[in-house]
């Protein structure tokens, strides 16, 4: 039997790295220095993982003609000091040295701007085991063309996917922690795997409609060796329904 290696597209802030104190400290940074109130932590951790510029107005309401200069201040904190504040996930790096080893296919979607994505991944020495990184545009209070946020960052790393690998693209799942990552995998036709260790509110991913929840690196290995074996069997079983028979099968 053939075994169907399934790709995986990884969120990034919350799923493969632990961002929460520079995060934090960068918009508090930027905030203080535009004389506006810093919220809480539980709303601080509530713009983890979200586009920034809608964090920003939604969350921390940046009046609109004090964004691009917010986002300024926090990109500079961010760079210089917030991403030496970040940490790997345990697990996730033995994790990722593992799927490579074995030619599966992983690839990165995240919210994060592109360049400054692979900047935070070859801080943490983990950018070269992705077939592709994909983000948003470097100017984030700009709005794009295209498919919105996730959905359209989403659907770049499947295209990049597809190029650059022999298998199945369309077979991929995303691994992500926030409502945001399920809706733009299920946009792009894709299940969402939503990890338990990130920035999900409670019953966030469940309500999402995330197709499994799990806690620890281990049970996300489990569970995409689960599906694996659960796409093998459909297209093996699909495949000898094509099979033309005489009745002495």
């Amino acid at each position: 039997m053939t075994h169907t290696t399934v790709p995986v597209i990884f969120d990034l802030d919350g799923t493969l790295v632990d961002p929460a104190r520079g995060i934090s400290d960068g918009i508090t940074t930027a905030l203080s220095a535009l004389g506006l109130a810093v919220p809480g932590q539980d709303r601080l951790d509530a713009m983890i993982g979200p586009e920034l510029r809608h964090s920003m107005l939604d969350i921390a309401g940046v009046p609109a003609g004090h964004l691009e200069e917010a986002i300024r201040i926090y990109r500079d904190y961010y760079s210089s000091t917030g991403i030496a504040q970040g940490r790997l996930y345990p697990g996730i790096r033995d994790l990722l040295a593992e799927y490579v080893e074995a030619g599966r296919p992983v690839a990165v979607a995240t919210q994060k701007p592109e360049g400054l994505a692979r900047i935070v991944l070859e801080h943490h020495g983990i950018a070269s085991f992705f077939q592709s990184i994909r983000g948003s545009a470097a100017n984030e209070a700009a709005r794009t063309v295209g498919p919105p946020g996730k959905i359209g960052i989403v659907a770049a790393a499947l295209a990049d996917l597809a190029a650059r690998s022999s298998v199945d693209a369309g077979a991929a799942v995303m691994v992500g922690d926030r409502a945001q990552d399920v809706a733009g995998a299920a946009a792009n036709g894709l299940d969402c795997i939503g990890v338990g260790w990130g920035f999900a509110l409670d019953g966030e991913l469940h309500a999402a409609g995330a197709a499994a929840i799990v806690h620890n690196t281990r049970d996300l290995r489990d569970t995409i060796g689960r599906l694996d074996h659960v796409r093998t069997a459909a297209l093996t079983t699909n495949a000898l329904n094509e099979v033309p028979t005489d009745g002495n099968v």
